[in-house]
C-alpha cells in the first residue's frame, strides 16, 4: 500500500504561483512508481495535470500546464512536488497526487484508472 498525503493548497490572484507537495509513504521498494498530478474542477471529470517516473527522470504534461507547472520528487523527503507559476482562474480546482506501480511512458499509462492509489486532495482557488 501506499499513502499519500497532500498540502500547500490555497487562494492565490492569477498569475501567482503555489507549490503543492505530496507525502508519500509505503509501497514496494524494490518496485519503480510513476507519481502524478490531477484535479478536478467544478462540473468537470478529474483530469491529469503532470506525471514522473523518477527513476528514468521522466517527466509529462498535459498541455494545459505545459511550460507553467513543474513536478518533481525528493527522494530524500519522499515528497512529490508540483510548483504551479502564472497561475488562471481555469486552474482552480481539487488537485490529487495519485500513485502507480511501473512506468507511464505512454499516454494511456498515464489515465486515471491506471493509477491505484491516491491522496485526499487539496484545494487550489485562482481569483482574476
Amino acid at each position: 500500500q501506499v499513502q499519500l498525503l497532500e498540502a500547500g493548497g490555497g487562494s492565490v490572484q492569477a498569475g501567482g504561483s503555489l507549490k503543492l507537495s505530496c507525502a508519500v509513504s509505503g509501497g514496494d521498494p524494490a518496485r519503480s512508481y510513476c507519481m502524478g498530478w490531477f484535479r478536478r474542477a467544478p462540473g468537470k471529470e478529474r483530469g491529469g495535470v503532470a506525471y514522473v517516473y523518477a527513476d528514468y527522470r521522466y517527466t509529462a504534461y498535459e498541455d494545459s500546464v505545459k511550460s507553467r507547472f513543474i513536478i518533481s520528487f525528493d527522494r530524500v523527503k519522499n515528497t512529490l512536488y508540483l510548483q504551479m507559476n502564472g497561475l488562471k482562474p481555469e486552474d482552480t480546482a481539487m488537485y490529487y497526487c495519485a500513485a502507480k506501480a511501473g512506468n507511464c511512458f505512454n499516454p494511456n499509462d498515464r489515465l486515471p484508472d491506471q493509477f491505484h492509489y491516491w491522496g485526499q486532495g487539496t484545494q487550489v482557488t485562482v481569483s482574476s
